[in-house]
């Protein structure tokens, strides 16, 4: 073979490769290559967002967001529920829909949408602005549709025929779930997505569709994707709630743009310190196209105009992390009165270059809670990294020695009498782990907690604690980890309400010898572990430690300069390692850049 043939032959080879290649990336992986940017209503509004409110959140996001990327503007839950208040959820709700059971924008909140306009006027506002217009929806078909047996358009058939009654939401009252290996189903979403489409819909985010990821929502997500399809528009899906089981990984990153991999995210460090292990199980599925989802940021002023409970120190952790991990930044503070630290946050343009267009994202190393990830950047040898501090006070506590561990209790009501000798002590750990049921609703209450000794008794709940992790909302005292009056079986009790897996710590006053509560599970899917450990003054942290990353560990041999992305800062050059001092639940974000 000649030169030229074998240089011809090269080109078909690399023409045929591309063909192929082309031919088996899903299209609608082009419609976010990479991880969205934008702002979602949940956090700050709830399900009460009005109209009104979002053009003012679209105005703001214009002015400070949009010229740094942020374009997706997203209206969360319920806006088809004129009532709607708070978090919550009311069952039995008038929804507003149409003749077919597909839900309207109630006009209470949405005025525009009168005569049958639905969300167009409103797109057609954020659309003017320069933004993408996003809604959430529930899967399946509405309750109250199924009830009055409405017909499905397009098909003989009504909407009795496809509901799936068994199939409901745990925590959402509105819908039944919707059987969409029938045609007659399909077509159901079909005629949904379609009138979103006709809206001007650019994002999705469907809810109760992602956990546990069993038959009936696996079709809905298979039913939703050929909706989108078939519509023509370039449709971002993102799919919630979490955690999506990792083991259906390869099906939904074939099938959505973006997917929860936690429960609702909130402003709590153990929350935020459970994202690692998340981060780094999902690593397998991150790439361009479909990104692992660690949620909304709840940073600025959320819930009804509350600040947020992270430190800065958290805040750049939390930043960090999503950054290197190719999270989607959903932000979920209000625009209209974002202050400059959040705002110098989300728009750092070296942090969002990490987000946005590097490769080959990984942890490379935890111990003890010192965390290293690194990722590639395009087109060059330089590395990111990202070194973490996400130790706690009380971190290096040996459960194994706990003084008390409960057997698994499992099931709404069960509990555990929990008693110790606290004689001697310096502190008293009270912990809840997972039973391992597979289930994320392991809300507990630690009732009637009481030091016993010569002074007589000392309630726990009037004491201050050292820190408390949960591992979902927050430990409180007298209120559920959601914030809810503390309850067991119906009446109220006194007591600390957690999640696990929890760690409370005390410091433990003179004149007391022994520890009672009483543990108790309040979620009938709830199944953990009660203990409690007390402490002879060996279990504190530093506060603060040296994070190190070795650079051949990265592939960078011998010396390299390094860049710390936060601070807009060159640092000099370092020979074969780098490292730097990090409060606890503090962060760095660096560029390593070789030297020839």
């Amino acid at each position: 073979m000649n030169l030229r043939s074998f240089k011809l032959l090269c080109v078909f080879l690399l023409a045929g490769f591309c063909i192929l290649q082309a031919q088996t990336t899903p299209k609608y992986w082009q419609f976010a290559a990479t991880p969205p940017l934008g702002w979602n209503s949940w956090d700050c509004f709830g399900t009460t967002v009005t109209e009104q409110q979002v053009k003012e959140q679209a105005d703001a996001m214009v002015k400070y967001l949009l010229p740094s990327g942020y374009k997706y503007l997203t209206v969360d839950i319920q806006w088809y529920e004129p009532e709607s208040k708070g978090h919550s959820y009311k069952p039995g709700a008038m929804l507003t829909m149409d003749e077919y059971g597909r839900l309207t924008p109630g006009l209470k909140k949405f005025p525009s949408a009168a005569n049958g306009k639905g969300f167009k006027p409103l797109a057609d506002y954020v659309h003017s602005k320069g933004l993408k217009f996003g809604i959430h929806i529930m899967r399946g078909i509405p309750r109250i549709a199924v009830d009055k047996n409405l017909p499905v358009l397009g098909t003989n058939a009504k909407a009795q025929d496809i509901a799936v009654k068994s199939s409901t939401c745990a925590w959402n009252p509105d819908m039944y779930g919707v059987d969409a290996t029938k045609p007659e189903g399909q077509a159901y979403y079909y005629s949904i997505v379609k009138m979103y489409a006709d809206w001007g819909v650019d994002f999705i985010k469907c809810d109760d569709i992602s956990r546990p990821y069993d038959d009936v929502q696996k079709a809905e997500i298979e039913a939703l994707r050929k909706a989108i399809d078939k519509t023509g528009r370039p449709i971002v899906l993102s799919l919630s709630p979490g955690a999506t089981p990792v083991k259906m990984g390869e099906h939904v990153m074939n099938h959505a743009n973006m997917w929860r991999i936690t429960d609702d995210f909130w402003d709590r460090w153990g929350a935020l310190l459970a994202m690692f292990e998340r981060m780094d199980v999902w690593t397998p599925y991150r790439d361009a196209g479909h990104f692992p989802d660690g949620d909304m940021l709840p940073l600025g002023l959320i819930e009804f105009n509350r600040p947020t409970h992270f430190t800065k120190d958290e805040q750049y952790t939390l930043m960090s992390l999503w950054a290197i991990g190719r999270s989607p930044l959903i932000f979920g503070g209000d625009m209209t009165k974002i202050d400059a630290f959040t705002k110098e946050m989300l728009t750092n343009p070296e942090m969002l270059k990490v987000n946005q267009h590097s490769k080959n994202n990984r942890q490379v190393y935890r111990d003890k809670n010192l965390i290293v990830w690194t990722a590639d950047v395009p087109g060059s040898k330089d590395k990111y990294v990202a070194l973490f501090n996400a130790q706690s006070k009380g971190d290096n506590i040996d459960f194994a020695n706990a003084d008390y561990a409960s057997p698994v209790i499992a099931g709404k009501g069960r509990s555990q009498k929990v008693e110790v000798s606290v004689k001697d002590g310096k502190r008293l750990v009270l912990f809840v782990k997972d039973g391992g049921n597979g289930n994320d609703w392991d809300h507990v209450a630690w009732v009637d907690p009481v030091l016993h000794g010569p002074k007589g008794d000392l309630k726990l709940t009037d004491l201050k604690w050292i820190s408390a992790t949960a591992g979902w909302g927050a430990a409180q005292v007298n209120k559920a980890c959601d914030g809810k009056p503390l309850q067991v079986n119906g009446q109220a009790v006194t007591g600390i309400g957690t999640h696990a897996e929890s760690t409370i710590i005390y410091d433990l006053p003179e004149g007391y010898d022994t520890f009672s509560a009483t543990g108790y599970v309040t979620q009938e899917t709830g199944s953990v572990v009660f203990g409690a450990l007390v402490d002879k003054g060996k279990m504190d942290l530093p506060d603060k430690a040296d994070v190190k990353v070795n650079f051949q560990s990265i592939g960078i041999k011998g010396k390299a300069k390094v860049r710390d992305l936060w601070a807009h800062k060159d640092l000099g050059t370092f020979s074969g390692a780098f490292s730097r001092e990090l409060k606890q639940h503090g962060a760095g974000l660096y560029r390593i850049t070789p030297v020839q």
